[in-house]
């Protein structure tokens, strides 16, 4: 018989992560499973200014490096493998991986969210040739040159303040004639010399044989069209939760973001959510913690309940 871990944690972010760790500390048997980079989209955020504490330069890398290090040294352990296919229906969960199969008496969903695309033209041909979703990944590749950035949202405006160290000029277009971003951030910005603004026009086409050479805009007001060149364009305009996997496994809104009470119960006994992928008011690396935290307290109560009587 194959082992049986207390808890699966299925997502490595920030959410994932604080559950482990909570887990960890209740000597239950953690297992993280995480398919790509452990830390999620706060792996790929350059400042984290929001986060309680971190005030001495922290990065999004760091900051979830030392949440993946703090988890182990109390016992959490790492898997980097995809989950392919889920059966919760009995008492002992099972979770179907492309390496192996992981069986668990709960389970954390902690999958988070990705970004959305904008929807134009050569939007994918283009990707990874100019067209980008992550600033902290890719703006050491625009020094010197000029980018757009789409959104205006507080992760737009802060991934074009960032873009300002390394971009010659940053053009925030946004289809709305204001931003919805914090006051603060929009402050900087607006103060920010590097920083342009093309108000209430969306991107109808990214123009370019090999990388993108420039933009096709489109007045959403007088429908009037422009042209502007640059070599890159960043897009922040909202996320889509990762829950595929879990679709007539789990309730969800009509979004795709998983149902949960306040513990992060979903409507399966034996099964929680956390972080991005749970539908809620707000997306941060504080609220995810939050949510992995209550998830494992809730699970162990759980455990304990079902298992060990």
């Amino acid at each position: 018989m194959s082992h049986i871990y207390d808890i699966v944690i299925i997502g490595g972010g920030p959410a994932g992560l604080s559950a482990g760790l909570y887990a960890s500390r209740a000597k239950l048997d953690v297992l993280v499973i995480e398919k790509e980079k452990f830390g999620g989209q706060a792996a790929t955020t350059a400042e984290l200014e929001n986060y309680p504490g971190s005030i001495e330069n922290c990065t999004g890398p760091a900051l979830v490096e030392r949440m993946r290090k703090q988890a182990e040294e109390f016992g959490t352990t790492f898997s980097k493998d995809e989950i392919v296919e889920v059966d919760f229906f009995d008492d002992i969960k099972i979770l179907k991986g492309r390496k192996e199969e992981y069986r668990s008496k709960a389970v954390i969903i902690a999958t988070g969210a990705e970004y959305r695309l904008a929807g134009f033209k050569n939007e994918i041909e283009l990707r990874g040739r100019g067209v980008s979703y992550c600033a902290t990944c890719d703006a050491d590749f625009f020094e010197g040159l000029d980018v757009a950035v789409i959104g205006g949202g507080d992760s737009a405006i802060t991934e074009a303040l960032y873009l300002t160290k390394f971009a010659e000029t940053v053009t925030i277009i946004h289809r709305r004639d204001s931003l919805r971003a914090a006051k603060s951030l929009q402050e900087k910005a607006f103060n920010n010399p590097k920083i342009k603004f093309i108000w209430d026009t969306v991107v109808e086409e990214a123009k370019g044989d090999e990388i993108l050479e420039s933009l096709v805009l489109r007045n959403v007001k007088t429908g009037e069209i422009s042209e502007l060149a640059v070599n890159g364009v960043f897009v922040f305009v909202g996320l889509e939760p990762k829950s595929e996997l879990f679709k007539g496994k789990v309730e969800m809104d009509d979004r795709g973001y998983i149902l949960t009470d306040r513990n992060m119960k979903t409507n399966v006994e034996g099964v929680f959510a956390a972080g991005d992928v749970v539908q809620k008011s707000l997306r941060q690396v504080i609220t995810a913690a939050a949510d992995g935290a209550v998830a494992a307290v809730a699970a162990e109560e759980y455990i304990n309940e079902k298992f060990n009587k």
